[in-house]
């Protein structure tokens, strides 16, 4: 049998990046736009045989070329990331992956959380894992009602639990937008959960976003706040690449996080799940429709919650959103800010604290997401 070496490939190696894209397109896919980490396995004159990536706790892109398949080369391939990963620190490993490679991941101590139809599957490396999470989640909100407002509590009859909606956000920055959607919702709610999207690939990091959040919704008494853990994740590092083109991405995802949000309302009785209406955005207007179909399919089969799309706050007649506060803070105009964000945020933009993240904004080249 021949002997492979494996190397990384850099991101400032065309001549490699050009084999592994060209490996990627042989087998069907193609080079997700955010990894980390890429790795390729070579034989003796040098041919990449076989190649995968990292970004984050994910694994991605992984494949074999077809001259090369039957040595073996995928499982080098998996353990070799696998160690990588757990050298960086990252012990909880999760992948999403075609549904026909399911079982092959399954026998490398992969199981699965979640899929969509036919098309996708997420796994992580922890039989437990998401069942963990779940129960965590159900502390946290047993913690929180003991010290929810006496108020709230009458929304709670004897044996009942309080009826609950959620809403899942990622608040990159908390606009106005975002506090209209938060009290029209707990406004119908005697208990709302509003999940904060962890994953720090924002231009605003997870602990400000999440601070942001809690202190934009102080004066609502009904509130419980968690964060979404490496469950629920942005389209924008959703991993498209084994899927055919980016609205087959879009739904995928959507489907995935219907079926993972299912869970998560079961575990924590919610009936309602809100989101934004969003005329601008085609991507979002997409996945809410995604969302929208597959909870009635959930509640048909006595599952999941209901979905219920809120129209957005509007401003001069567009409506308020991140994307237009972070284009904003990137063309220097702050003072047209005050009318798009709470005092609370608008007291971080202008306190030395943001300075690092008003950099990361001016300097980027894209800061409108679409």
């Amino acid at each position: 049998m021949a002997e492979y070496q494996i190397s990384e490939i850099r991101q400032t190696d065309s001549r490699a990046l050009a084999q592994f894209d060209s490996l990627l397109q042989k087998e069907g896919i193609r080079r997700d736009k955010n990894l980390d980490y890429i790795a390729g396995l070579y034989d003796e004159d040098y041919h990449l045989a076989a190649a995968g990536a990292c970004f984050g706790s994910t694994l991605r892109c992984m494949a074999v070329d077809s001259a090369f398949q039957g040595e073996g080369l995928l499982n080098q391939l998996v353990t070799h990331l696998v160690d990588y990963q757990y050298r960086r620190g990252n012990i909880r490993l999760f992948l999403y992956t075609k549904y026909s490679k399911a079982a092959f991941f399954e026998s490398l101590g992969f199981y699965e959380i979640a899929r969509a139809g036919g098309e996708a599957v997420f796994m992580e490396n922890r039989r437990s894992g998401f069942k963990s999470y779940l129960e965590n989640l159900v502390r946290e909100t047993k913690e929180a009602l003991a010290d929810l407002p006496a108020q709230t509590q009458a929304f709670q009859k004897p044996g009942e639990q309080l009826p609950a909606g959620a809403v899942v956000l990622n608040a990159n920055p908390f606009t106005l937008g975002h506090q209209y959607l938060l009290k029209q919702a707990s406004s119908s709610c005697g208990v709302l959960h509003v999940f904060v999207v962890s994953e720090d690939v924002s231009l605003f990091p997870f602990s400000v976003r999440y601070r942001l959040v809690k202190e934009g919704c102080s004066r609502l008494g009904n509130v419980i706040f968690h964060s979404t853990g490496s469950y629920l994740i942005s389209n924008a590092t959703f991993p498209s690449y084994f899927l055919q083109d980016e609205e087959s991405a879009i739904r995928s995802h959507a489907r995935l996080d219907a079926e993972l949000f299912s869970s998560i309302a079961d575990a924590l009785s919610i009936s309602v799940r809100f989101v934004g209406d969003e005329p601008l955005s085609h991507v979002t207007g997409i996945y809410n429709e995604v969302l929208l179909e597959e909870s009635r399919c959930q509640e048909k089969a006595g599952k999941g919650c209901r979905l219920v799309i809120l129209p957005r706050l509007e401003s001069e007649g567009a409506p308020v959103s991140a994307s237009q506060v972070r284009s904003l803070i990137k063309e220097g105009r702050f003072q047209e800010l005050q009318s798009l964000v709470p005092e609370t945020t608008l007291r971080y933009l202008l306190s030395p604290e943001a300075a690092p993240v008003i950099q990361a904004i001016q300097s980027a080249a894209q800061v409108r997401h679409y």
